[in-house]
C-alpha cells in the first residue's frame, strides 16, 4: 500500500495520513499508541516505523545538523533558503572528473540562490579512502571546488545518515538505495526533493541545468 515498499497492518495504516502516495505517520499518535502494538505489525520494529516517519516529513536542510568536511558545523547560511544539489562524491572514481562540471554549476548560480552540496563516501569500491585534509586538497587543486562539502558518511545501508534517509525514502527517492557514486538530488529552497539523477547525468546536462533554472524562477 502506497510507496513504502512495505505492506502497512490495519493498525498501523490507522495511524497514517495520505499526502499523494507517500503514507505520512503522526508522530504525536505513534508516541502514545505504539506500546500497545509492539511486535504485531508487519514492520521490523516500531524503531523503523519512525525513521520512515522523520524521513518523509519535509523540512529545509538546512535544518539538518549537518557538519562540513572538517568535522564542524555547517554554517546555517551556507544552505538557508537555497535551492540544493547533493552529490555523493569520491576522488577515486571514474566520475570523479564530474567535479568540473559541478563546479561549473557553482559559479553559474552560486549567486543566484543555489549551491551545490559535496557528500563524501567510501562506501563503492573504497574509491574515497583519504582524510578529510586529502579531499580537501584534492577538490581544490584539481577542480578548484568552492562549493561545500560535508564530512564523510554512509548514504546505504544500517549507518546511512540521518541526510540520506530524508532523500533516499522521499517520493522521489523512492525508498530504494543509492547506486554508486556522483548520484544527485535535486532539493527545493523547502526541503522539497524535487528530482533525483544518475551517476551518469553530468553537471551541464540539459534536463538538470532545466530543472535547476525551473526551480530557481519559482
Amino acid at each position: 500500500m502506497g510507496t513504502t515498499g512495505r505492506s502497512l497492518g490495519p493498525k498501523a495504516l490507522a495511524l497514517c495520513v495520505k499526502i499523494g502516495k507517500t503514507p505520512l505517520f503522526r508522530s504525536d499518535l505513534l508516541a502514545k499508541v505504539l506500546p500497545k502494538f509492539e511486535g504485531k505489525t508487519p514492520f521490523n520494529s516500531f524503531g523503523e516505523l519512525k525513521r520512515m516517519n522523520a524521513a518523509t516529513e519535509r523540512k529545509p536542510l538546512s535544518s539538518f545538523e549537518l557538519n562540513g568536511l572538517n568535522g564542524e558545523p555547517l554554517p546555517n547560511e551556507a544552505l538557508a533558503d537555497k535551492l540544493i544539489l547533493l552529490v555523493n562524491v569520491a576522488s577515486k572514481c571514474g566520475f570523479t572528473k564530474q567535479y568540473s562540471g559541478l563546479q561549473d554549476l557553482q559559479a553559474s548560480y552560486g549567486g543566484k540562490g543555489f549551491t551545490v552540496l559535496g557528500v563524501p563516501c567510501n562506501q563503492f569500491g573504497g574509491q574515497e579512502p583519504g582524510s578529510p585534509a586529502e579531499i580537501s586538497e584534492f577538490c581544490s587543486v584539481n577542480y578548484g571546488v568552492t562549493f561545500p562539502l560535508l564530512e564523510k558518511q554512509d548514504v546505504n545501508g544500517e549507518g546511512r545518515s540521518s541526510l540520506y534517509d530524508y532523500l533516499a525514502e522521499s517520493p522521489v527517492g523512492a525508498h530504494k538505495d543509492i547506486k554508486w557514486n556522483f548520484e544527485k538530488f535535486l532539493v527545493r529552497q523547502d526541503g522539497k526533493v524535487v528530482a533525483r539523477f544518475a551517476s551518469e547525468i553530468e553537471g551541464d546536462d540539459p534536463d538538470l541545468v532545466a530543472k535547476i533554472e525551473k526551480y530557481l524562477a519559482q
